[in-house]
């Protein structure tokens, strides 16, 4: 088996070492953040937007942010680390943060430690599904508007059991709602619906993901002059919409094909895919 490595509070480790103990608070509560970025073209994409986010939910969490956690130093550590594992094309990589280990639900620490790693991937790029999805609703579970409803947190049981639904049902897809019934985001995703050349979207207000890609989403359209709403997404948003896409820094955009009845074609989504692409041909 070839030895894979992973950073542990700034230091090359094997992911096979046993560095982090079972008294781990994320492990025991959930009380981590994480962020999944993509490597290619020989960037990161987005970092400046990831670790903003990141550095804003652990305030949020009331962790403490070190002087030297930013942006430039955890790409410095990322590129270390994909140069180490020998990763010559594109790659998943997951920066996790989480409190340090004492205390019950109460911690004993707002101290931090963070974990890198990081992934080939068999695409290149931002790719668009050849087969739309087929997606449905989850709504056995309803997501809580709160002030932790847009980090992407470790706690993630909600996600987990929309994947089984998922699974359980054969969609490739759920969309999740939240406490009011509004469509907020999928398992991994936000969600976009095109209706006469107009974008529409959750706002964050709704409790979705505030994601970096969505975000990259609604600067495309206002630099292209294409108007774009964040407003509650309803059964009806969706069934009276041309197209629909989901977006998530990995796979970029993914078109939805069909939601019950309804189903939908992709051209202006393409369009969006193109502009990605762009970006990630800039240096």
């Amino acid at each position: 088996m070839t030895d894979s490595y992973c950073i542990y509070n700034g230091h090359l480790i094997s992911l096979y070492e046993p560095a982090i103990s079972f008294t781990n608070r994320a492990f025991r509560y959930g009380d981590s953040l994480f962020e999944s970025m993509l490597f290619s073209n020989g960037k990161i994409m987005f970092i400046t937007d990831h670790v903003k986010r990141l550095k804003l939910s652990m305030t949020t969490l009331r962790m403490n942010v070190p002087a030297d956690f930013n942006s430039a130093n955890i790409e410095q550590l990322i590129l270390q680390l994909i140069e180490h594992n020998n990763i010559k094309n594109d790659a998943r990589i997951r920066l996790t943060v989480f409190r340090n280990e004492g205390g019950f639900y109460t911690p004993e620490t707002n101290d931090i430690s963070f974990l890198i790693e990081v992934k080939q991937l068999d695409t290149v790029g931002y790719n668009l599904n050849k087969k739309g999805l087929w997606v449905d609703i989850y709504a056995e579970i309803k997501k809580q508007i709160t002030k932790i409803s847009n980090l992407k947190t470790g706690s993630a049981l909600l996600y987990v059991m929309a994947g089984l639904t998922k699974t359980s049902l054969r969609l490739d897809d759920c969309l999740l709602v939240n406490e009011n019934g509004h469509i907020i985001e999928s398992v991994n995703s936000n969600v976009f619906v095109i209706k006469n050349g107009t974008l529409y979207t959750s706002p964050i207000t709704d409790g979705c993901i505030d994601g970096v890609m969505r975000k990259q989403i609604l600067a495309i359209a206002a630099q292209n002059k294409i108007l774009a709403f964040e407003q509650s997404l309803t059964v009806h948003t969706l069934t009276d919409g041309d197209e629909v896409f989901l977006t998530n820094a990995i796979c970029g955009i993914q078109w939805v094909g069909q939601f019950k009845n309804k189903f939908y074609t992709n051209q202006r989504t393409v369009f969006f895919v193109e502009k990605l692409n762009e970006l990630l041909q800039q240096k």
